[in-house]
C-alpha cells in the first residue's frame, strides 16, 4: 500500500514544491545576473523542449521576439507577483496580469454573466486551474533555469553551470 505524507511541502509534486523550486531558480537567475542591461537585444534561444505546444481554442502568441532582457523581467515580475500577491501592484499603480484577470472577472459576475454554462463548478474549476499553474510554473522554472545558464555562457562562465 502507497503512504502519503502527511507534509505537502514533502512531496515532490505538491504546489508549493514547485511554487519554491521557481522562486529558487528566478533567485538564481537573479544573484547570477549581475548586470541585466547586458541581457538587451540578445535573442533568447529556445529550446526544443521549451516550444510552444499549439492547443485547440488557445490564442497563439505573438510573433514579437523576445530578447533576453525581456524575459528576465518578466521572470522577476512573476515572482514578485507570486511573493506579494496584488497589494504591492496596486501600491505601485502598475496592473499585473492576475489583477486584470481578477478584475475581468468581477465585471462578469456584476453584470451576471456566470462562469460556465452549468453554474459554478468549483472543484472542476479548481482542478483546471491547479494542473494549468503546474505546468506553468514547470515551464517557468526551466526558463528561469535556461536563461541563467545562457548568460553564463555569453559572459564567459561556463564552468559554474549546475
Amino acid at each position: 500500500m502507497m503512504q502519503i505524507s502527511s507534509d505537502p511541502a514533502s512531496n515532490k509534486n505538491s504546489l508549493l514544491n514547485v511554487m519554491h523550486r521557481f522562486i529558487a531558480a528566478t533567485n538564481n537567475m537573479d544573484e547570477t545576473i549581475m548586470v541585466p542591461s547586458l541581457l538587451r537585444d540578445v535573442p533568447l534561444e529556445v529550446q526544443e523542449s521549451q516550444q510552444v505546444e499549439v492547443v485547440e481554442n488557445e490564442p497563439p502568441y505573438p510573433n514579437k521576439q523576445m530578447d533576453m532582457y525581456e524575459h528576465y523581467l518578466l521572470l522577476k515580475s512573476i515572482k514578485n507577483d507570486m511573493e506579494w500577491g496584488l497589494l504591492k501592484r496596486e501600491m505601485s499603480g502598475g496592473a499585473s496580469f492576475l489583477e486584470m484577470a481578477v478584475k475581468q472577472e468581477e465585471q462578469q459576475l456584476i453584470i451576471g454573466e456566470l462562469p460556465g454554462e452549468e453554474g459554478f463548478d468549483l472543484e472542476g474549476q479548481f482542478h483546471y486551474h491547479l494542473r494549468g499553474l503546474f505546468g506553468v510554473l514547470s515551464k517557468l522554472t526551466v526558463q528561469a533555469d535556461h536563461l541563467t545558464n545562457r548568460y553564463k555562457r555569453e559572459i564567459g562562465g561556463g564552468n559554474f553551470m549546475r
